[in-house]
């Protein structure tokens, strides 16, 4: 009796949004510490990846990804293949659809989405344990997407994480302004202002806190709103041309630029949609996500 391994699988790397995100104390390595609230998106990336005989190939359908060595797809699909032993290589067709430079994951999400799929290809070689290790060594919101969590609060550097029920899911709308702004660019700009904002106070994370999205929006903003609107304007003018739409709730995620609003309907999403109009790099209309995200699909058999 043989054992089967799949030679190809397919994946969906989804977007996230910070639901808030304070950021803390800075390190002695000079990383600065954060507390926040992760949420997936259905907006996602799409990844197919084949078994080769040796070496890691990437191709790229979409925006510029930079150089591949620098992919953190390919860093992650480097870790897992050394991690069992380097038996075969894979090459991995990556299509971009969440915008880059926009505070939305897209970066991370493929590389944990990387991570399962290079693994499903070994039979499953890595426990789901390791995998968060692997994530974690990678980069700060790896951990989120490679958990299995729809929403969790993260603190640390992103690699803590606590799941929990989020509200139901809900039309969600990103303006994705013109200028992108990368994670370095936007804690250089934190540490310039003063290295911490100010605090604002407590907040209670209690279940209750989560249950509604207008009582997320009542938790906090994002400490990096008011130093990145302070160097691009336009990233302001897109929170404030979302907050006259009426949603639940309206944030900059992550280290922006992107804009997301939460709507009570699909009507009010297109409704706000309609009165944004054209922006920046363009309207994403999608939906959070109140389950994880689906695992790699096998395209096919080896047997071993």
């Amino acid at each position: 009796m043989s054992n089967s391994t799949a030679d190809s699988v397919d994946i969906k790397a989804h977007a996230k949004i910070n639901l808030f995100l304070r950021v803390l104390s800075r390190e002695s390595t000079g990383y600065h510490g954060i507390e926040t609230v992760f949420s997936l998106l259905e907006l996602a990336d799409e990844i197919s990846i084949e078994r080769t005989v040796r070496g890691i190939d990437i191709e790229v359908d979409g925006a510029d990804t930079g150089p591949a060595e620098d992919n953190l797809a390919v860093r992650a699909a480097h870790a897992m293949l050394a991690a069992t032993g380097k038996r075969f290589g894979v090459r991995i067709r990556l299509k971009k659809n969440i915008p880059v430079r926009a505070g939305l994951g897209g970066g991370s999400s493929d590389a944990a989405a990387t991570l399962h799929a290079v693994n499903a290809l070994t039979g499953g070689a890595v426990p789901h344990h390791e995998v968060l290790q692997f994530a974690a060594k990678l980069g700060s919101d790896i951990p989120f997407f490679a958990s299995g969590s729809s929403m969790a609060l993260a603190w640390n550097r992103g690699e803590r994480l606590f799941k929990i029920s989020g509200p139901p899911r809900a039309p969600a709308l990103l303006v994705i302004p013109e200028v992108g702004i990368s994670t370095v660019t936007a804690y250089e700009l934190l540490d310039r202002a003063g290295g911490t904002p100010t605090p604002r106070g407590a907040i209670v994370l209690d279940p209750d806190a989560f249950r509604t999205w207008g009582g997320i929006g009542r938790l906090g903003g994002n400490d990096f709103e008011s130093v990145v609107w302070g160097r691009e304007p336009r990233v302001r003018e897109a929170f404030e041309r979302m907050a006259q739409t009426r949603p639940l709730l309206v944030r900059m995620s992550g280290s922006g630029s992107a804009i997301v609003g939460i709507y009570r309907s699909e009507s009010d999403l297109e409704q706000a949609a309609s009165m944004i109009g054209k922006a920046g790099r363009g309207l994403v209309l999608t939906q959070t996500r109140s389950s994880p995200a689906p695992g790699p699909v096998a395209l096919g058999a080896t047997d071993q």
